[in-house]
């Protein structure tokens, strides 16, 4: 059966510290600006974390927001260049050559993850450091979360942490 790469995300685990976020942009050098990976908060926004409910009974959660390289990527299909492809390893990639920056994808993603980079003209997103798993390593966020909140796999092996 073939691999197919994703995370799964403990969101009990995930305490908000975004070092996700932050391992990111260091390991691909994402701009000041842009994220290739959101942590939002109980408000559905990346700022002004507060806590949720009613004293004494208050929460804070946190949902780590990545691509979801999904099995039937709606992106992909609306790429009129093929610039965005699904790898056989499942994932969803952008060849920054073949990108025009139509954005004809943006609005497809369910999730919102999609980004036009300005400095180059072409859609940016998490490929799950595709040049990290290339070479036999977790992705840079999985690394990097000191809470084990990301758990990086092959989604369709039972064995894997991340099934």
């Amino acid at each position: 059966m073939a691999k197919r790469y994703g995370l799964t995300i403990d969101i009990d685990r995930c305490v908000g510290c975004r070092t996700c976020v932050v391992a990111c942009k260091m390991e691909n050098q994402v701009p000041e600006g842009r994220t290739r990976i959101r942590v939002l908060n109980e408000q559905e926004t990346t700022v002004f974390d507060r806590p949720a409910g009613v004293f004494p009974d208050l929460h804070m959660d946190w949902l780590p927001l990545p691509c979801m390289h999904c099995a039937a990527p709606t992106c992909v299909e609306a790429c009129p260049e093929g610039a965005l492809y699904r790898r056989d390893d499942g994932i969803v990639a952008v060849d920054r050559e073949e990108c025009s920056g139509c954005a004809s994808c943006i609005p497809e993603c369910p999730y919102g993850v999609l980004e036009l980079d300005s400095d180059t003209g072409t859609m940016d997103k998490c490929d799950l450091c595709a040049h990290r798993i290339d070479d036999g390593l977790e992705p840079f966020c999985v690394t990097c979360c000191p809470t084990q909140a990301l758990i990086f796999g092959d989604l369709e092996d039972p064995e894997s942490g991340a099934a």
